[in-house]
């Protein structure tokens, strides 16, 4: 015989517990806090201190540079270079953005740009140098010394090639944690699910570099450079996922979403360069991993592998911080160390995670 019939009210706090509700409001933060970092971060792109070298002779050099000073907002960081090979090297070297060479003899200039860079960046520099040269009469004429790739006609491949690798990282990271408990249950499981997670990346890695370069062509460099890069992207961001898993439970996967989506997308500089970008976005790019691999991948690809010390150093930290709160979190796990046998005995093999 049927019970008495439930109240929908007892209903509805059987079917959505605390924990459940909590979790949704969580996500729902998380889809708002997506909204508000990708429209923040790219809706209005203003240039901000921008880097533009100056060559012109010594007498008209300070004009023209107090020109680019006074351009409203900060837009530009001014400097000089003595002539023309040296501005090309310091802009391959990531040092600036743009040269503008001012004819001596005329009133016909050209600007130096680097498309490799970003092409939104090489446009700002056109535009406020076009504009101080109209003012005065003078014409511009733009020259790309770092030209993208034909198989990269935005810009673009760099960035989605690391956003693909960021994404694997969190994801194979999020598999484990859930097919075998958030916490590995001892420090073998622990070194087990790292190595898996090397092999992982490493296969990952290859991948990426294969279909980027010699199967789309939609990026040069070499191949083997970007294979160890994105190895190290892949295993930096899943290492930092499992540590979060270890933390805070299945939380750790959208504190993982958080960092690497929410944040880390949009301030990585692919669809805008960090001087294009707003206070924020542009303060946290280069340290978290998708910004770092994707500076490092554009550097491979183009520039000559300039300025990738502090790319790696950062994606290291990464890996490191990750696999050392891992280890640290299973061998403080509360009651002491991995459980004895009378603990495995009473909650099966997998009780406390593999």
């Amino acid at each position: 015989m049927a019970g008495p019939r439930r109240g929908f009210p007892a209903e509805i706090r059987d079917a959505v517990t605390p924990r459940a509700a909590l979790l949704v409001l969580a996500v729902l933060l998380l889809q708002l806090g997506f909204i508000a970092s990708y429209v923040g971060a790219l809706h209005d792109p203003s240039p901000h201190r921008l880097s533009i070298a100056v060559v012109a002779p010594a007498r008209a050099a300070p004009q023209f540079v107090a020109a680019l000073d006074a351009v409203p907002d900060e837009a530009v960081r001014s400097s000089t270079a003595p002539d023309r090979a040296t501005a090309v090297q310091r802009i391959r070297d990531q040092e600036i953005y743009a040269a503008w060479l001012v004819d001596p003899t005329g009133t016909k200039d050209t600007l130096l740009v680097a498309a490799a860079r970003g092409p939104a960046a090489a446009t700002a520099a056109e535009q406020i140098v076009g504009a101080l040269d109209s003012r005065q009469r003078r014409t511009l004429a733009v020259e790309d010394v770092v030209p993208l790739a034909e198989g990269d006609a935005e810009g673009l491949s760099s960035f989605y090639l690391v956003v693909g690798w960021c994404v694997g990282g969190y994801l194979v990271a999020s598999i484990l944690g859930i097919s075998a408990g958030s916490r590995p249950a001892n420090t073998d499981r622990a070194l087990i699910r790292l190595a898996t997670l090397v092999v992982y990346s490493v296969a990952a890695g290859l991948g990426g570099a294969v279909i980027i370069g010699p199967v789309l062509n939609a990026l040069p460099g070499s191949t083997w450079a970007l294979w160890g890069l994105g190895s190290l992207v892949v295993f930096a961001v899943g290492a930092f996922t499992m540590a979060l898993e270890c933390l805070f439970d299945v939380v750790g996967i959208g504190l993982a979403v958080l960092v690497f989506v929410v944040l880390g997308n949009p301030s990585a500089g692919g669809v805008f360069p960090p001087p294009l970008m707003p206070p924020f976005w542009r303060a946290i790019g280069a340290w978290i991993p998708n910004g770092a691999g994707t500076d490092a991948a554009r550097s491979i690809a183009y520039l000559g592998g300039s300025r990738l010390t502090q790319p790696f150093l950062v994606l290291a930290a990464w890996a490191v911080v990750g696999v050392g709160v891992t280890l640290l979190a299973v061998a403080r796990r509360p009651g002491g160390a991995a459980p004895g046998p009378a603990a495995v005995g009473a909650h099966g093999p997998a009780g406390h995670g593999g």
